[in-house]
């Protein structure tokens, strides 16, 4: 399935939870909400956090199963862990050490992974930038419209997509892929659609297919 399409299914799905919020049990320790923000303090027992319209912030060192809401944001704080973690419209962000044993996506909203940090599954969203400092992502990254940065000594396993856009996820401005000195990304690189690809002469590729990667010396690309 193809992030846009699997995304669609995970909008429409949100749509029928917003809609049903009446059928959502909330827990008594405030860890499922249908309208409000969720804090997971650290020292709790690790269990879904989930909520629909509102944010989901996890403590540094906590630990949370899942963290999943519609309209909101999901932060991940230093060295904290999930198994999973997604939103509809907003960023998810992961603090230095922080650990996601699986897959983490949105679809429109950043995606910001910090130094020490590691995804083990995909890392996935249509819209929004992707930042990656010094971190890990072992399932690839998948994009439509958004710009992509590698920066640090970033690892990148199963490489990097970035999808053609549907007429309705269009959007006319070509994304800036930037893959900075030390970083590596494996497997391959495909572009669906045209991008700007920037490549550190000090960072290590795959195989790229639909662009041509521009090479630049020091910490940054031209402007």
């Amino acid at each position: 399935m193809s992030t846009a399409n699997g995304y669609r299914v995970f909008a429409a799905f949100a749509v029928i939870l917003a809609l049903s919020g009446c059928d959502i049990s909330v827990d008594g320790d405030g860890s499922t909400k249908i309208n409000g923000s969720v804090h997971i303090p650290a020292g709790k027992a690790a269990e879904e956090a989930r909520t629909v319209n509102g944010s989901i912030h996890v403590d540094d060192n906590a630990a949370v199963t899942s963290a999943v809401t519609v309209n909101g944001s999901v932060r991940l704080g230093a060295h904290a862990t999930a198994s999973s973690m997604k939103t509809v419209n907003g960023a998810i962000a992961l603090g230095e050490g922080a650990h996601v044993s699986g897959s983490a996506g949105s679809v429109n909203g950043e995606l910001t992974l910090a130094s020490g940090a590691e995804i083990s599954g995909s890392l996935v969203n249509v819209n929004g930038k992707i930042s990656l400092s010094s971190a890990h992502v072992g399932g690839g990254i998948k994009t439509v419209n958004g710009n992509v940065n590698i920066m640090g000594s970033s690892h990148v396993e199963g490489g990097l997509l970035v999808e053609k856009p549907n007429s309705v996820l269009f959007n006319s401005d070509d994304p800036v892929i930037v893959i900075g000195p030390g970083a590596v990304v494996q497997g391959d690189l495909r572009f669906e659609r045209r991008v700007k690809l920037y490549v550190s002469d000090k960072a290590t590729i795959g195989t790229v297919t639909g662009a041509t990667p521009i090479a630049f010396s020091g910490d940054n690309p031209p402007n």
